[in-house]
């Protein structure tokens, strides 16, 4: 699990360097550009079934662009769609003075089988992102599944890099 360690060694280094700190939403570091956003599947971890099934690492490309008013949002646009359309598009991140958030309910696509069809649960996730001094991001996606045969948590480590 050496992307984990990396994650989370790196958004304790954030922290324990005092982060970012929260005052204006301009304050906010802007997450402008494009990155590639990969998702550590391979290294998940959970209560959910869906945590021990194996599934390979995925990344994508995506322009983000930041703009603050009484709150920062970034949002994540120029990249290809989830393949589950009920995740919410755009992505929108908002900084809450350390880190990037999205929080959002969708239906998780539990995976019964090659000869079963699939079962949809509903879910409610939990990603951040947390910026390194290098322009990086460090965090960790968490699904809490609802319902179902999967029914547990997911969770997973992730980053974006500047492209």
């Amino acid at each position: 699990m050496p992307a984990l360690r990396t994650a989370l060694a790196c958004v304790a280094l954030v922290a324990a360097a005092g982060g970012v700190t929260a005052g204006p939403a301009q304050a906010a570091p802007l997450w402008s550009g494009r990155y590639t956003v990969v998702t550590y599947a391979s290294e998940k971890i959970g209560t959910s079934v869906a945590a021990r099934q194996p599934e390979p690492d995925f990344s994508a490309q995506y322009t983000f662009s930041t703009s603050c008013t009484s709150t920062c949002v970034a949002v994540a646009g120029d990249g290809p769609a989830p393949t589950n359309p009920t995740i919410p598009q755009p992505s929108r991140y908002t900084w809450d003075g350390k880190q990037w958030v999205f929080n959002y309910t969708w239906q998780w696509e539990c995976f019964r089988g090659s000869d079963v069809p699939s079962e949809y649960a509903a879910a409610r996730s939990l990603v951040f992102y947390a910026p390194a001094p290098d322009g990086t991001m460090y965090g960790t996606w968490r699904t809490e599944i609802l319902e179902g045969l999967c029914r547990g948590t997911v969770i997973m480590p992730v980053a974006a890099y500047p492209a």
